[in-house]
């Protein structure tokens, strides 16, 4: 059984309205040195298979309902 880890976050060109709530919040509790915040999804999944096939499965959930390729960018690590 695989361990896999998915992180999608927003394409760098898109506002992030979340991340801009984040970094105002911050900046009023005093932490002024926050530049940016880009707020994405984290998830983790384990599943049957090894090697190119779940590679492949594995992208192809995040293509078909994961993420949104329109929008989002993502990336994955398979662990044990």
């Amino acid at each position: 059984m695989a361990l896999v880890k998915v992180y999608i976050t927003l394409k760098p060109t898109l506002l992030d309205a979340q991340g801009r709530v984040v970094q105002n919040a911050l900046a009023s509790m005093g932490y002024d040195g926050v530049k940016q915040v880009r707020v994405g999804k984290y998830l983790e999944m384990q599943l049957d298979g090894e090697g190119d096939t779940l590679r492949k499965q594995v992208a192809e959930m995040c293509d078909r309902l994961l993420a949104n390729p329109v929008i989002e960018n993502y990336r994955f690590e398979v662990g044990e």
